[in-house]
């Protein structure tokens, strides 16, 4: 399969994401060799995409993901329910998009990678977005539109590109092949953060050794880029702001405690989403009660 030679990567931090329009989403995970250790024996080796080659050079971009996340360990939660409500009324206006320009390239993604989400073979409109906005892992789960020359698609960034430089996206081939031939190998695009086609509430995925010493929470299926993650054990009457690894997990080495939480997400347009009633587990996901609303 052609792919595309990386770029070197330049030094930019993620815009926020504008509202505009929306598209379906996707998880993608490539090729970087970044480790992250973490406390109570948990420990993350996310690997990032990798494209080899222009036109003329083939590339291949293999993913692997260890103790990050594992498809087969998700299961429900149980004797746990969450309550929860959103601050921002739907329709709010996010404000007008940054596009952004640069190369589009493509690699052997399967929707897992450095953001370590799940592989996503039913779904493979993905992309690794380029190191410098990658960001410590900032837009992990949030949707680009892409326009290429003979056409446009929406993606899910799912994993990060470590030489690509600002304003590249490295799509896999189902996306690529929407914008142009695969033959051509590399090409010119512009896209723009667009909200995902999510449907249900938002979901919580507790990493593997997540316990109430040792805690780490990745929020899925949102609608706009997260920007922030806290959480309450005393009922929401003070909340605990928690850090965001790189591999896409927002880590409490402390760890939250035995006790039903409160959780308080907002994305990058302002918009809260508190869910309650939240037990951490070993490796499950569960369901919130309330999805980011809807910009116009």
């Amino acid at each position: 399969m052609i792919g595309s030679k990386w770029r070197r990567a330049g030094v930019l931090a993620i815009g926020l994401v504008a509202c505009a329009g929306e598209g379906p989403g996707g998880d993608d995970e490539g090729e970087d060799t970044g480790a992250a250790t973490e406390t109570a024996g948990s420990t993350s080796a996310g690997t990032s995409s990798a494209s080899t080659g222009d036109a003329s050079t083939g590339s291949t971009s293999s993913n692997s993901t260890t103790g990050s996340t594992s498809s087969n360990s998700t299961t429900s939660s149980t004797g746990s329910t969450s309550s929860g409500s959103t601050t921002g009324e739907p329709g709010d206006v996010c404000g007008e998009p940054e596009v952004h320009m640069g190369d589009g390239t493509y690699y052997d993604a399967d929707g897992s990678g450095n953001c370590s989400f799940d592989p996503s073979p039913g779904d493979l409109m993905v992309a690794a977005i380029n190191d410098p906005e990658y960001a410590g892992s900032a837009p992990c789960g949030a949707c680009a539109r892409v326009i290429g020359p003979e056409g446009e698609v929406t993606v899910r960034i799912v994993d990060r590109c470590p030489e690509c430089k600002t304003g590249d996206l490295d799509l896999s081939p189902q996306a690529f092949a929407m914008l142009a031939p695969l033959e051509l190998g590399r090409i010119d695009i512009s896209w723009t953060f667009v909200p995902c086609a999510v449907s249900g509430p938002l979901r919580y995925r507790f990493k593997e050794g997540s316990s109430q010493w040792w805690t780490a929470v990745q929020v899925r299926n949102h609608r706009h880029a997260i920007a922030s993650f806290e959480y309450s054990k005393d009922g929401g009457q003070s909340f605990v702001p928690v850090v965001r690894e790189d591999y896409n997990y927002f880590v409490a080495p402390e760890g939250m405690g035995p006790d039903p939480l409160v959780f308080r997400v907002t994305d990058v347009a302002g918009h809260v989403v508190l869910d309650s009633g939240l037990v951490v587990g070993d490796a499950i996901e569960v369901d919130g009660a309330e999805q980011l609303p809807v910009c116009r």
